[in-house]
């Protein structure tokens, strides 16, 4: 980085690190001389002049040596300090060792004090974290968005981006939030970007990875489901991993999270009005345009409203493969989901219906949930069997049954798999697929 571009970069965050307040009891006990040493060299960074053949780096790197001269630190402590400085300077300031620590999932900064983190599927306080004010949170916020061509301010109080590595975050501020500004991080898990992944993490069994491997691969209609956090996208981005790279994919998200290897893969994402209330590009206008663009998969990272009529339509006329997630608590559910989201295009269609349609369009429903423990476990797989009583019938091929909390509080529990061989099996053995090992034939 040239000398110019660091000193306006150093200018316009200058105001976050004067009085940055980051409560480290175990390495700098003495709060109030931490604080005094950092608003010391944060002064004299501000006031004195640059020298013109020393780069701003090294002026700093030289400030903060100088500083700690006159007081006796040891190097644990010189150290501690002099990476509150980078990471405001060259960082994102108290979020900088949460971003980089790939045993953080997701980062919740409730208030200036109030900061939670995840950690192994568990919500835990950060007591070493923490923000000056308000504002501070928000010149943080607009620090990570900016290069997104994101920003938060009075007039775009709430802004969802994806970052660079994959992770998502979203914020909100004053007045649509009334406790101040709120802002959430869930990190792009760089644990779990294979089938291999979940299986180390006791999330399926080996039955239940090479079952939804055939299903993707016989190009079944795939519905992810579960509730918030417990690793729907996760799970969607490495089923599509199954797809064949001579295949031409279609991904369709609010932010952009799924990271496909293929080499046919294109991505479309939707966009929010502009300052005149207009330009808006949502998931369902997506969906119909990718129809135009002769999609061998439809991929819908989330599906919330009217979307879901045309992605069933999609998946009915001859669009086969296509997978989604959505927002539910049991296989069940999703379909109720299905079949409130349908309602919603006001069209006036009786639910035996819509629950006709449903049964033509979906095959597979994978139910993922996070446990009482934190972990997550696959805990149902279902096909959708036909109808009865004009109501769409699942079967459950496997499934996760709780049978207690170790003394510990972790889940026990065992995985499942019915004596039943499902529909699907002869489409996958049509295709050339045969799974003698699951189903003995």
């Amino acid at each position: 980085m040239s000398k110019s571009s660091m000193l306006d970069e150093f200018n316009v965050h200058k105001k976050i690190v004067e009085q940055v307040d980051v409560k480290d009891y175990q390495v700098f006990p003495d709060k109030a001389k931490l604080d005094l040493l950092r608003t010391k060299i944060v002064q004299n960074l501000i006031n004195n002049k640059i020298p013109s053949n020393v780069s701003l780096e090294q002026y700093i790197n030289d400030e903060i040596d100088l500083t700690l001269e006159d007081y006796d630190l040891n190097s644990t402590q010189r150290s501690h300090i002099f990476n509150l400085i980078q990471n405001e300077i060259n960082g994102y300031g108290p979020l900088t060792d949460l971003l980089n620590n790939d045993s953080v999932t997701e980062i919740m900064v409730n208030g200036i004090n109030d900061i939670y983190v995840e950690i192994d599927g568990k919500l835990v306080k950060d007591e070493s974290v923490s923000f000056i004010n308000d504002n501070h949170i928000v010149r943080t916020v607009q620090r990570i968005v900016q290069p997104l061509g994101r920003t938060i301010d009075a007039v775009n109080p709430m802004v969802d981006a994806r970052l660079r590595d994959g992770s998502r975050l979203n914020a909100i501020i004053p007045p649509l939030s009334l406790t101040g500004p709120v802002v959430t991080i869930r990190k792009f898990s760089k644990r779990m970007e294979s089938i291999d992944d979940l299986l180390r993490m006791g999330t399926m069994t080996t039955h239940m990875a090479e079952f939804l491997q055939a299903c993707v691969e016989a190009k079944l209609n795939i519905i992810i489901s579960g509730g918030t956090g417990t690793g729907k996208t996760t799970l969607l981005n490495i089923l599509s991993g199954f797809i064949s790279d001579e295949e031409r994919i279609i991904t369709i998200e609010d932010a952009a999270e799924l990271k496909l290897h293929q080499s046919h893969v294109i991505s479309l994402e939707t966009r929010m009005v502009n300052y005149e209330g207009e330009g808006e590009i949502t998931v369902r206008d997506l969906v119909r345009n990718s129809l135009r663009m002769r999609p061998d998969r439809i991929i819908v990272g989330e599906v919330r409203g009217k979307e879901a009529f045309d992605m069933l339509q999609a998946m009915n006329t001859g669009h086969e493969g296509s997978i989604t997630t959505l927002h539910s608590n049991s296989p069940e559910d999703a379909i109720n989901r299905l079949e409130t989201m349908m309602l919603m295009n006001d069209m006036e269609l009786p639910v035996s219906a819509i629950d006709k349609y449903i049964e033509k369009a979906i095959d597979i429903v994978i139910q993922i949930d996070r446990l009482s423990d934190g972990k997550r476990k696959v805990s149902s797989i279902s096909e959708v069997i036909g109808l009865k009583d004009d109501k769409v019938k699942l079967k459950e091929i496997f499934a996760f049954k709780e049978n207690g909390l170790s003394e510990h509080g972790e889940v026990r529990g065992e995985f499942i798999k019915y004596k039943y061989i499902p529909k699907v099996y002869d489409r996958m053995k049509r295709k050339g697929i045969v799974l003698r090992d699951i189903f003995g034939e």
